[in-house]
């Protein structure tokens, strides 16, 4: 027989779908700890800043005024009683910002929204005659009158739309409606909302985690649509629409079923293996796959960072000599006047920090106190900050006056000649920029290396437009977004810390098994599992409460 044969695959097949029926990882409900029990159990704050308390009326003198509809919950039954957030499972929110606008969106969401719809929402004909109840046909937009459920007063007059679950968001019945942006209509529209007694307002983040918990998204769509909430350049915008909308999700499920075929062939050892004909090699061929599959998420480990470092921003620091340009060119990148410019050496003495948007790139860049030797306190302290801002930025750039540093050689050749102050701080990979070119005749700047050397004057714009289309490209090739022919690469895969730690502890565990002997079939097995469970928790596939708590809790109520 030959090893790693086709005829090898195609034989072990009843035993590795046996094998990953009784021993592959899954997801199994908890009746008893499911996502009820999560969210009974969680926070149960208000969000009354923005438009006051949502009260819950539950006397029964007002409870005997609610509509017919209405009648027959569990807290007229058991007058006083105030039902706990896990019985209220339909929730509500403001979707928009708060403040004056053309358009709020109030979105409902759970088992009882058709009954807020029932309760709210009047409707009229062909958008003519007397507005009246009538049941929504899911996904179409209805316009009429929004109405107190209790009182029956006109709130405003908006917009209505019903999802029937689980085409939703949330994969529950959801409502939208659509009314003015005042603060009193939004005010009065979600205190007519609380008169239910089953809804209550959102947490944060609630309405995503629940297209989480209701498969909709996982988690790595999850903070994809976070970071497209927050995205402020085109490449942040990019790579989190391609999240948002399950690239990495399909990428990541490629490489734990990999995993967990790897493994099934290991457990068809583990169960079969004694008494029955199983084809030499598959242990062998399960380590080829591994190897293969190790060599995948080295790679995407050894990607610089790229993934998290577009989606928080390239730190770059600009450093130099003082006097040499450093703020003018921070108020260039800025187009404002951001930092204080004067002919005084030591103007600047402690950090300035922008966020800039350079060639589609978040760019968190940082003007910096003058290097140079001073018996001034304060500026000596600047002079530090600079040094060690240098040391940890992501890339650096360092400003020089074209005059003090091109040397004009006997043989009429120019050289360049660094400063002591700066000489230690630059690397190989250290951007400069030459200023004040003005005073120099054009044949100084001739033998100046092309890719990470640049001459302007920022006084007079000359050779400005170059470096930032230069500059840019430069950005782009030092991060792998595109090829040395201007072509774009791969996206990366990893965009956040915690994909990285996950990624790197299931290439440890593959390190592990490819390390196990074949006799040692039990432990190889285990430490395949461990490693499609690390993979696993990048998507949310195994259930960590305090990774989704993190995660949730950056979004907005309404979200």
């Amino acid at each position: 027989m030959v090893s790693g044969s086709r005829t090898a695959c195609s034989s072990l097949a009843p035993y590795i779908r046996s094998a990953a029926a009784s021993h592959l990882l899954s997801r199994k409900p908890d009746t008893k700890n499911g996502s009820a029990h999560c969210l009974a159990n969680a926070s149960s704050r208000r969000d009354v800043r923005a438009f006051g308390p949502h009260r819950l009326y539950t006397t029964p003198s007002l409870a005997a005024d609610r509509p017919s509809h209405l009648a027959g919950t569990v807290e007229e039954k058991t007058p006083g009683l105030v039902l706990s957030d896990a019985q209220r499972r339909t929730i509500y929110a403001l979707s928009t910002p708060p403040g004056k606008a053309g358009v709020a969106v109030i979105r409902v969401s759970g088992p009882d929204a058709l009954q807020v719809w029932r309760g709210l929402v009047k409707t009229r004909h062909a958008g003519k005659g007397k507005a009246k109840e009538c049941e929504p046909e899911p996904w179409k937009m209805y316009r009429g009158e929004i109405v107190h459920p209790g009182s029956g007063e006109v709130l405003d007059d908006g917009l209505a739309v019903f999802f029937k679950g689980p085409r939703s968001f949330t994969t529950e019945d959801v409502l939208e409606l659509h009314v003015h942006s005042g603060r009193a209509i939004i005010s009065s529209v979600l205190n007519a909302i609380s008169f239910f007694p089953f809804c209550r307002p959102a947490e944060r983040g609630e309405f995503t985690r629940r297209a989480f918990e209701g498969g909709r998204l996982d988690l790595t769509q999850v903070e994809g649509l976070r970071d497209l909430i927050d995205a402020e350049t085109e490449s942040q915008r990019k790579l989190a629409l391609r999240t948002a909308g399950g690239s990495t999700r399909a990428r990541l499920e490629a490489l734990r079923n990999e995993t967990i075929q790897c493994l099934a062939l290991v457990e068809a050892l583990i169960d079969f293996g004694e008494g029955e004909e199983i084809e030499e090699g598959v242990f062998e061929q399960a380590r080829g796959r591994v190897l293969k599959l190790r060599d995948t998420i080295r790679h995407h480990l050894s990607d610089n960072r790229r993934g998290e470092i577009m989606r928080s921003g390239i730190r770059l620091a600009i450093f130099g000599p003082p006097n040499a340009g450093k703020s003018s060119l921070l108020n260039f990148l800025a187009q404002r006047e951001a930092a204080i410019v004067t002919p005084i050496p030591g103007t600047t003495r402690d950090i300035l920090e922008l966020s800039l948007d350079i060639g589609g790139l978040p760019v968190i860049v940082a003007d910096t106190a003058g290097l140079r030797k001073t018996d001034d306190i304060v500026e000596s302290i600047g002079v530090d900050r600079a040094k060690q801002l240098v040391e940890s930025s992501d890339i650096s750039l360092c400003v020089l006056s074209a005059s003090d540093v091109l040397v004009r050689s006997p043989d009429g050749s120019w050289d360049l000649r660094l400063p002591p102050t700066v000489e230690s701080l630059i690397k190989d990979d250290t951007f400069i920029l030459l200023n004040k070119t003005d005073f120099l005749p054009p044949s100084s700047l001739a033998n100046l290396p092309s890719r990470t050397t640049w001459a302007v004057s920022l006084s007079t714009n000359h050779g400005t437009q170059d470096f930032m289309e230069s500059f840019a490209q430069a950005l782009h090739r030092r991060y792998n977004l595109l090829t040395a022919n201007g072509l774009a690469v791969e996206e990366p895969l990893i965009t956040h810390a915690r994909h990285r730690a996950h990624m790197e502890n299931a290439l440890d565990f593959l390190e592990a098994f490819l390390d196990t002997p074949p006799e040692d079939v039990v432990f190889a097995a285990e430490e395949l599992r461990y490693a499609a469970q690390a993979i696993g928790k990048i998507s949310g596939l195994i259930d960590v409460e305090d990774i989704l708590d993190a995660v949730f809790r950056d979004f907005c109520i309404g979200k």
